[in-house]
């Protein structure tokens, strides 16, 4: 992977970037997005955000070596701290937990004038994102799952809901997503079988396990999704 060719979940977020956007790629490592995005007119002024020295040099060296100084700046700084309010249209997080994603947005809150849109791609643990979505006020306005290398992945993008209707989404929305769901492509039914193998090997095991109150309660949780999951790719 390079500045001349993203990985495929790389290119999936860049699509979701609205033409001619100025641009915060948020835990950049070597700076492909942004650099990748200038370089191809997708965005017109781009940051790359890294709180790690190492991916933050790298980050400087590739933008330095691919001539993008003028339109690429790269910041050394934790999560949202690399941006001023107003200063971008559209901020990407790829390749992190869920969970990390929503830490990060609740912590940078302040910088978010909520006019952006958030291109997220979590590894894992994408309903950490749409909890997030419902407790802030922002809404999925896309949804997208592909495999790359034998793993599979979710593109979330999200913006700042307009008006004050209350955005709901059901159980099985959270923890599927409420547009793959009504898509229920290949990809989204090879990952939710896998899901559910993994399940019931370990409800398997903790039927095999001494009765605890955690392992009730945990037993109790692993049927309710699995019911609901099969329900849903069935």
């Amino acid at each position: 992977m390079n500045i001349e060719k993203l990985s495929k979940r790389l290119e999936t977020v860049c699509t979701y970037i609205p033409s001619g956007s100025r641009i915060a790629d948020i835990g950049s490592d070597h700076a492909y997005l942004p650099c990748y995005a200038v370089k191809n007119g997708i965005a017109s002024f781009a940051i790359a955000g890294e709180v790690v020295e190492g991916p933050y040099q790298s980050a400087l060296q590739q933008v330095k070596n691919s001539g993008l100084g003028d339109a690429v700046s790269v910041r050394k700084g934790d999560g949202l701290e690399v941006i001023q309010k107003g200063e971008v249209d559209c901020i990407t997080i790829a390749g992190m937990g869920g969970a990390l994603i929503s830490s990060i947005l609740n912590k940078g809150m302040e910088k978010l004038s909520e006019n952006e849109r958030l291109v997220l791609q979590p590894n894992i643990a994408a309903n950490f994102i749409r909890e997030w979505c419902i407790e802030q006020g922002w809404q999925i306005i896309a949804e997208e799952i592909i495999e790359e290398d034998q793993k599979i992945y979710e593109i979330l993008v999200l913006e700042k809901l307009k008006d004050k209707k209350p955005y709901f989404l059901t159980e099985a929305e959270l923890l599927m997503g409420p547009i793959l769901i009504k898509e229920n492509n290949s990809v989204f039914q090879a990952k939710w079988h896998q899901e559910l193998q993994q399940w019931k090997r370990i409800l398997k095991s903790l039927e095999q396990a001494a009765e605890t109150a955690e392992t009730t309660e945990k037993k109790k949780q692993l049927q309710k999704n699995i019911t609901m999951v099969e329900e849903v790719i069935s």
